[in-house]
């Protein structure tokens, strides 16, 4: 938003609550909610500077109830840095891909239920289960304390789906070593499910995995790892979502 250079100015908030009447903290609100246009652009910041003949715009449907907190999931490419702690090859965090031009919405949810962008969505946000920069697939940022409980403090009850792209060849009985009797960080590993997807490719379903562990036994078994994709976790997959896009949890959707 850009204001004439040659006109006074005064702070949006004060100026919607003139204009409204409310007060000035309800017309903080109703901007940091996102319900404020100026000329109409969607404007968030409270202290933004408006001229007299600029046009302030309380949209409809506004309310003074306080934003619920976002969950997002994204397709996170390979590459980038997910959250390990890794930066990627191109010095870029998961989080410059959570672009406003690259929001996904599914063919099954209806425009009109489909969580508007705000600035403030990107605040605060927390990586719940890391990914290695060189693997892709799903990742989820939280603001919500319920989200990260879940799928932070309790890890251990969370299935996760990957498939792992691998060349070489497996060792005898490998393939029940990995379902169950190998070792990770000197502790056993619990039973999971792994099985081949094809030739090349194997699919692991399992909880509480850590950065690494993945590689980690396919070595073991005379496998390398080529590829690993995050397909799910818990209840909530990735489903058709474009490498790169992302999108926010719907209200009924369960972890």
């Amino acid at each position: 938003m850009t204001t004439p250079l040659d006109m006074p100015t005064v702070r949006l908030a004060k100026r919607l609550a003139e204009d409204l009447p409310c007060s000035r903290r309800e017309a903080e609100l109703y901007i940091e909610g996102g319900w404020v246009t100026v000329d109409g652009e969607l404007v968030e910041e409270a202290g933004a500077r408006v001229a007299d003949k600029q046009e302030v715009v309380l949209l409809p449907n506004a309310t003074l109830d306080e934003m619920p907190p976002v969950t997002i999931l994204l397709h996170k490419p390979a590459g980038i840095n997910g959250g390990v702690g890794v930066v990627g090859s191109d010095g870029k965090s998961a989080l410059s891909c959570l672009r406003p031009d690259e929001i996904f919405t599914p063919d099954n949810v209806a425009p009109s239920s489909v969580t508007r962008f705000l600035k403030r969505h990107l605040i605060g946000l927390t990586v719940t289960n890391p990914l290695e920069t060189m693997a892709s697939g799903l990742l989820v940022f939280t603001q919500d304390f319920r989200v990260a409980r879940k799928l932070v403090d309790e890890a251990k009850t969370v299935e996760q789906e990957f498939i792992v792209e691998v060349t070489g060849s497996i060792a005898e009985n490998g393939l029940a070593l990995l379902n169950h009797g190998l070792p990770f960080n000197g502790k056993p590993l619990p039973p999971m499910k792994v099985s081949w997807q094809n030739e090349t490719r194997l699919r692991f379903a399992l909880k509480n995995v850590q950065p690494g562990q993945l590689a980690h036994m396919c070595r073991m078994v005379g496998l390398e790892v080529v590829g690993i994709k995050r397909l799910r976790i818990g209840r909530i997959s990735m489903g058709a979502m474009p490498v790169g896009q992302w999108r926010y949890l719907q209200g009924y959707e369960r972890f």
